[in-house]
Parts: C-alpha cells; sequence; structure tokens
C-alpha cells in the first residue's frame, strides 16, 4: 500500500449542498483536489465518502493527515 501525499498544507473550503455526496481524495495524488478522479487506482488508498447534511461552507483536508477525514481538523499545522 501506497502512502498518502499532502496535496496542500491549508484545507479546501467547498461549498456543499445538502444529501450530496462527495468523494474526497484520500491519496493525495488527484489532479481535482479535495476530490477523487481516479488516481487512487493501484495504491490501495480509497476515497472517502461524504455526504454533506447541511448546504454551506465545509473545509475538506489537504494535507490527508486529519483525524477527522474527510474534514479538516488542523492536522496541516503540525506538518
Amino acid at each position: 500500500m501506497a502512502d498518502a501525499i499532502p496535496a496542500q498544507k491549508a484545507p479546501y473550503p467547498v461549498a456543499v449542498e445538502a444529501g450530496k455526496v462527495y468523494f474526497w481524495c484520500a491519496c493525495g495524488r488527484s489532479k481535482t483536489q479535495p476530490f477523487c478522479d481516479g488516481s487512487h487506482k493501484d495504491t490501495g488508498i480509497t476515497p472517502h465518502q461524504y455526504r454533506a447534511e447541511k448546504t454551506g461552507q465545509v473545509f475538506f483536508c489537504g494535507c490527508k493527515a486529519s483525524a477527522n477525514k474527510p474534514l479538516c481538523d488542523g492536522s496541516h499545522n503540525r506538518l
């Protein structure tokens, strides 16, 4: 299994819609960060599904080190 690659050392602010499903890139290889584009193939890493509970802005993890995946928990401040 490959290690996740930090895409950036900051969260991705994203406007989400209630009830919509998003697939967060867990491997860091996607060209469509913070979302999966299939680049994880053959890494052993799979994307995380996120269903928005309400419409608004959320902060998806960019460093891939959050303990609250797929959302940012500030882990990028310790990298």
